[in-house]
């Protein structure tokens, strides 16, 4: 007989602090890892790994978000994230590369739309799909009350 595994889960679920939920997420984080184990074994060439389109390095130019990771390959640069969407309710606007401040007012307005998150490095062109999640007003949470509107007065002046 197998013996029993236990698997905790924090207090908040697992998700991040804040109002919103990341549900539907994905990390590549291991397969990442793996990529770059056979990289370095050199059972993958860098010409492989390292071909970023001109579209998506432009997407990281104009839209990507600066982050304090060296590139993995040419370890000279920091790579970029850049965060694509897509959902039937994006219509045209669907594929497109978008900020964080627009995701966050994308989220309050869409019901649902999935993120995917890609890292770029400009200088070699190594790029890799990070993580992925939905947004949208289907998976906000209702806000937590904080302590300033607990001790608040109520409209008649009293407690």
């Amino acid at each position: 007989m197998r013996a029993q595994q236990r698997i905790t889960v924090p207090s908040n679920g697992g998700r991040p602090a804040g109002n919103t939920r990341r549900d539907g997420f994905v990390d590549y984080s291991l397969q990442r890892r793996a990529l770059l184990r056979d990289v370095y074994a050199g059972r993958v060439g860098t010409s492989e790994v390292c071909d970023a389109s001109p579209y998506l390095k432009s997407a990281a130019r104009f839209h990507g978000e600066a982050t304090e990771k060296r590139c993995p390959i040419c370890r000279r640069e920091y790579v970029m994230n850049v965060h694509y969407i897509y959902g039937d309710q994006l219509k045209q606007s669907a594929g497109q590369a978008r900020s964080r401040a627009e995701l966050a007012v994308l989220a309050d307005t869409l019901g649902e739309f999935q993120v995917y998150v890609v890292e770029v490095c400009r200088g070699c062109d190594w790029n890799h799909l990070v993580e992925q999640y939905l947004l949208g007003r289907a998976h906000r949470t209702a806000p937590q009350p904080s302590s300033t509107a607990a001790t608040a007065t109520s409209p008649t002046g009293t407690v």
